[in-house]
């Protein structure tokens, strides 16, 4: 049976900050969201996933993966009730079936891949893994960095998304950002 979820239509820039963890999408999410005076909208993931391993010590599983992108929808739509030209996305579910397809030997939930290739973005920002490691309770890929930099490429370049490589320090990131964002506002 097909699940469905709905996206907020909206006409607010819908902006991913996208890429594998620990690349400074946070920082940069927020960063965009105050220096625009706009919603962000967190990774439901980071606190579902925590809380499972505060209680139990487990990973994410393939069944967490469907009330991820869930969350992370719901999320989204009511962050985008209230936001101005830009809504900014810690992650969004195609971030969930790249994480999928990585972590399953190559599998993915149909229901994800749909609701990735139906769901729309303005643009997608694509952190480099040129930021240190920080470990965490859920980070899990330290010395994978590159192969995971490619998939998530990978999965960008399949779609045919527009997307800028964001590399350098947070200040240089966010400045390539905002070149982007005035001109997607120009247009």
């Amino acid at each position: 049976m097909e699940e469905r979820l709905h996206q907020q239509k909206s006409d607010c820039l819908k902006i991913v900050i996208y890429g594998p963890e620990s690349t400074g999408k946070t920082t940069l999410t927020k960063a965009l969201a105050k220096a625009y005076h706009t919603n962000w909208v967190p990774e439901f993931a980071r606190d579902y996933l925590q809380q499972k391993w505060d209680s139990t010590r487990e990973v994410c599983d393939k069944e967490d993966l469907i009330q991820i992108v869930k969350g992370q929808i719901e999320a989204e739509n009511k962050m985008l009730l209230t936001a101005n030209d830009f809504l900014f996305c810690d992650t969004n579910a195609l971030v969930t079936q790249v994480w999928s397809e990585t972590h399953f030997e190559g599998y993915c939930d149909p229901r994800i891949k749909q609701w990735a290739n139906s769901f729309h973005y303005d643009y997608y920002f694509f952190t480099f893994i040129d930021v240190p490691w920080q470990a965490d309770d859920l980070r899990d890929r330290p010395n994978d960095r590159e192969k995971m930099f490619d998939a998530f490429r990978e999965s960008l370049l399949k779609k045919n998304l527009p997307f800028t490589i964001l590399k350098g320090t947070h200040e240089t990131r966010l400045k390539q950002a905002q070149k982007v964002l005035k001109n997607l506002l120009i247009k």
